[in-house]
Formats: structure tokens, sequence, C-alpha cells
């Protein structure tokens, strides 16, 4: 039994969206980050001034816990301390931006929302948009068997209350083949009304949808561990928030949304991680949200690390 189709179609969203290239555009991001890379030893300076003052939002604690890039057995993690303050760039992932831009900045630590644990690092990944623009990392993949767990934290400052039916991504996969995975998104549904997650994708047999579940609310302005998993067994995605499996997310093969035949996983080359929002007018006019490790493995990663 296949989910109901929510009230998100590709005719409402900017043209173009879609799809990603898959490994060749992970690529050709990745060279052009280290041609980057430069300028954000200079940006660093600015950077700091920038993210230092009373805008900050709180990181989220870790305690005396080592970091979760420690862990060499990961596929792929990013805790952003090692980085330069100002213009994001990195020699391991690139960006893709417009209308949009990433920046490493300050963080207070301390006590944060739904964490309750001391803080000790103290940069994270600005990721700030206008009406329907976008911005993001790019990281290339080859996870084994086409399947990984994948972990950020995130806070966003404020989720779409327009247009109505506005869908956002924070998180899509994509490779060889048609369509791209976005197990992290949601839409504002005004018939509720609310902002919800829900999982979605686009350009594959399926078409274009998002699964969003009044189970599952988007909540503004407050540090959540959000957790995914793609296993291309089933064709299975299942998301975590701080921890809590959200059941009422799960699709597989026969159960996704779209039309009514079997989803399938593109063979995976390259996820992104920030923001998009896809139709314009929006309210507010701006969107911003921080990110913080980043992380990807075969196993589940959770959030204590």
């Amino acid at each position: 039994m296949r989910k109901p189709t929510r009230q998100h179609t590709a005719a409402t969203d900017e043209q173009g969206a879609g799809t990603g290239p898959g490994r060749g555009r992970a690529a050709v991001a990745v060279a052009a980050a280290a041609a980057l890379a430069a300028s954000a030893l200079t940006l660093g300076a600015s950077g700091a001034s920038a993210g230092g003052g009373t805008d900050e939002p709180d990181r989220p604690g870790r305690g005396g816990q080592r970091s979760v890039c420690a862990d060499e057995s990961l596929l792929f993690c990013e805790d952003f301390e090692r980085l330069p303050l100002g213009g994001a760039a990195s020699m391991r992932w690139g960006i893709d931006t417009r209308a949009g831009t990433l920046t490493v900045e300050k963080v207070r630590t301390g006590q944060s929302g739904g964490y309750g644990r001391h803080g000790r690092h103290a940069q994270a990944l600005r990721v700030h948009t206008a009406d329907n623009g976008r911005a993001f990392m790019v990281i290339p993949v080859d996870p084994p068997e086409n399947s990984f767990y994948g972990r950020i934290r995130v806070r966003v400052d404020e989720f779409p209350t327009a247009p109505d039916w506005a869908h956002y991504t924070l998180v899509e996969a994509s490779g060889e083949g048609a369509g791209v995975v976005r197990p992290i998104g949601g839409q504002y549904a005004p018939t509720v009304p609310g902002v919800f997650w829900g999982v979605g994708s686009d350009g594959g047999p399926t078409g274009d949808w998002t699964s969003w579940q009044e189970s599952s609310p988007s909540v503004a302005d407050r540090w959540q561990c959000v957790e995914w998993q793609l296993d291309a067994s089933d064709n299975r995605v299942q998301v975590w928030i701080d921890g809590d499996l959200q059941e009422d997310l799960t699709v597989d093969t026969e159960t996704a949304g779209g039309a009514d035949v079997p989803f399938v996983f593109p063979d995976l080359g390259e996820v992104k991680v920030g923001w998009q929002l896809y139709q314009g007018g929006t309210t507010p006019a701006e969107f911003d949200l921080w990110l913080d490790d980043v992380a990807f493995g075969t196993q589940q990663i959770g959030c204590d690390a």
C-alpha cells in the first residue's frame, strides 16, 4: 500500500531544482571548493567578528565526550572545528549555492535546546538563504551496498509559513540513475496549519512527492539531532528526531509516495546537506539554520557522541 501523495507537485517547484547530477557534479564541486580554500583563510578574520556577536546560537552540548569525528569507522564526518572562520571551504566537500551562503561561525557553548549537557566546542556551519534560494554542502559518497546512516545536529531559526505548501529540503542524496532521495525535508501545510518533517523524492519513476506527517512537526529555534537511514535492500528510508524513530515517515519500495510504481534509489554518489526552499514569495523572506556534527556511517551513529 502506497502512502498518499501530499499537496506538493513538480508544478509548484522551481524549474530545474529536482535531480542532482551525481558523482560528476560532486567532483566538480569539491574541486571548486579547493580553489576557495585560500580565500576562506582571509575571510576568517572578518567571519570571527560576524559570528561572535550576541546573535550566536547556543551550541548543542556534548559534555566531556570525545568528538564523533574521532571514530575512524565513519564514512564521513565534519564538525567544523578545524575550518577557518568565514566563507566555508573544504578539500573534502564542495558547495552549491544560489541566493545563499555558507559560513563557519562561532556559537556559544553551554546549555542548549534539548541536549542539557555543557558544551565545549564552538564552531558550526551557518546556512543563509533568501526566498527560494539554496545553500548546500556537497559531499561525495560511495556507501557500501548503496546504503548508509546519516546524522546532523541542526537548528532552524524559522520554518516557512508562506506560500501555502512551501516545500523545503535539508538533506538529499543522488547519483547515477533517475531521481533524488530526500530523507530530511518538510512542508508547510495550511490546512492543519503547521510545518512538518517529510521524506520525499523527485525525478525518478515515482515522480515528485513529499510524504509529510502531522506526527512529526518541524520545531524551530532549538537544536535537534536528526538521523536517517537509506537501506537499498528494500529502498527503505527511516528518520529519527532526537533519538526517536518517526515511524510514520518510514517509506520503502512499495509504500513510498507519488506514482504507484516501485520506489528505487539511484546509485548514490553525493549527499547535499543544507537548505533549499522551492517556492518564491516566502515568509520569512530569509532563512538561517545552523549545522554541526555532520556524519555518515554504516551503523546508526546516535545523538550521544
